[in-house]
């Protein structure tokens, strides 16, 4: 069973509490936290948005979004309707001066609480926030706030944010969040490199041929067509999300795994990242937009009908990046994400180096080389592939077999989402899992180099079909190599 340590009490406050990100993440988040016995009973929620609600009508929409979001059967009547009791509200203009009397007298209630203040709204509103809660006194020792992506849609931009929010708190203070961190299978990759010395060992330019890293979707733009169409693939997924799994998957030990510690070593592999300039962009990348197609059987229309209008905005990045490290010198790291893919998954695939000679006969052995995968999502898990003998009298005949860890069917409970885990590390002021200035920082400057590329190289992304796994460049990106995409979470014998 899984040890629930309770946190301290605390009053957070959610401003965008009546958008889409409180209703779908949040709200579930805090409730499984709450059901679980690790928010103490008094701990408040207090929701704050520009909305003129009184709080026991943001009480009847937080009941209506745990109903939509929460599988029944973790919601037992008794135990939602306490958890909705510790719900409050103020409407509060975060551009503006309304209402923000009204949350420091509310905040005042409780003056030795620890205070997360969670953003939840576009960034441009995280500057004129964090200073109106400093200008109202609602910043002390035991305040936290925390910072959702985009931060930024460039350098100069993800500068001007944290020069704003920085003027405020002090680093130490600020949580830039990325939920992929705190994911049950990131985190397992830690303990598989540092806590077992096989892997760490093998976790080098001589034994690993290359890696892949895929975040794929099978959703379109959606709702966010507008955001989206400013963004685009790289800025969306790759930026942040992508570059922190590789970073993870190729930093060096840390000294221990106080925030800094880690952070510091995550920095390294940002800044040893090969420079993509406009001389080698078209042999290393591949930008598709996605076209009408077919999702799961049901016909979809294209990213131009989604958006109403023309636009050259990326839907598909795949990308070939190196690392300049000793560790990773000449292994390349294989880079995709997609939306309108044929599945919903996100994992790290490790393929290590072919055996160079085999005492097996050619018929019984495919020679297929070991490879690990770790998967974030679906079916949170890891599956190492080795060759293992054919059973049966029939000779030494060779295939490959996976051995297979899936978390919750391994431990037999229900793993918290990402969410949860972050939000009770906001508590704690514990940091490791959160991204630090400079990490997001160095991430903007080598993707600003990757965009400077492409605005010198300008081409139309390529055409793909939907319900594919991307335009027809990005498979000859890595079968140039002689290697391939891994695409199946099934391969090898069960």
């Amino acid at each position: 069973m899984a040890t629930i340590i309770p946190v301290a009490s605390f009053d957070c406050v959610v401003f965008g509490a009546t958008g889409d990100l409180t209703t779908r993440k949040l709200l579930p988040a805090l409730y499984y936290r709450f059901r679980d016995g690790q928010i103490p009973n008094t701990s408040r929620i207090i929701g704050a948005s520009r909305s003129e609600l009184s709080a026991e009508a943001f009480r009847e929409r937080a009941r209506d979004a745990l109903k939509r979001f929460v599988p029944a059967a973790d919601l037992a009547d008794e135990t939602l309707s306490a958890f909705l009791a510790h719900l409050d509200y103020v409407a509060v203009d975060g551009a503006g001066e309304d209402g923000w009397s009204d949350l420091a007298e509310k905040l005042a209630e409780r003056p030795d609480q620890v205070r997360p203040y969670y953003l939840a709204t576009s960034p441009d509103l995280y500057g004129s926030i964090c200073r109106n809660l400093a200008q109202h006194g609602l910043i002390g020792a035991k305040s936290r706030v925390v910072l959702e992506k985009p931060i930024g849609k460039d350098l100069k931009s993800a500068r001007a944010i944290n020069d704003a929010v920085g003027e405020v708190f002090p680093e130490e203070q600020i949580f830039r969040i990325d939920h992929y961190l705190g994911k049950e299978t990131v985190q397992n990759l830690l303990a598989l490199r540092f806590a077992n010395t096989i892997f760490e060992r093998l976790w080098t330019a001589d034994v690993i041929d290359h890696v892949q890293i895929t975040v794929a979707e099978t959703v379109g733009v959606e709702s966010r067509a507008g955001y989206y169409d400013t963004s685009g693939a790289l800025r969306d997924m790759v930026q942040n999300h992508i570059l922190q799994l590789l970073c993870l998957t190729a930093m060096e030990s840390p000294l221990n795994l106080e925030a800094n510690a880690v952070r510091d070593e995550k920095l390294k592999v940002l800044r040893a990242l090969k420079p993509i300039t406009a001389a080698d962009v078209q042999t290393v990348t591949v930008r598709g937009q996605y076209v009408a197609g077919a999702v799961d059987g049901k016909p979809v229309e294209g990213y131009l009908a989604d958006l109403g209008g023309q636009s050259r905005t990326e839907t598909f990045v795949a990308l070939k990046v190196e690392v300049q490290s000793w560790r990773w010198a000449g292994v390349p790291f294989y880079l995709r994400t997609g939306k309108r893919m044929p599945d919903k998954l996100s994992e790290i695939v490790v393929q290590f180096r072919a055996s160079p000679f085999s005492i097996f006969p050619s018929e019984a052995f495919g020679r297929e080389p070991n490879r690990l995968v770790i998967r974030l999502q679906p079916q949170e898990g890891m599956k190492l592939e080795v060759m293992t003998k054919d059973p049966g009298p029939g000779g030494m005949r060779l295939r490959p077999t996976n051995l297979d860890i899936s978390f919750e069917e391994t431990f037999k409970q229900r793993y918290p989402d990402a969410y949860e885990r972050l939000l009770m590390d906001v508590v704690r002021g514990n940091a490791t899992l959160f991204m630090r200035r400079d990490e997001v920082e160095a991430a903007w400057a080598w993707a600003d180099g990757l965009l400077k590329a492409w605005a010198d190289r300008p081409e139309p992304p390529r055409p793909y079909a939907s319900g594919s796994w991307g335009p027809t460049a990005s498979i000859a990106l890595i079968e140039r190599d002689g290697r391939t995409w891994h695409e199946n979470w099934q391969d090898g014998a069960d």
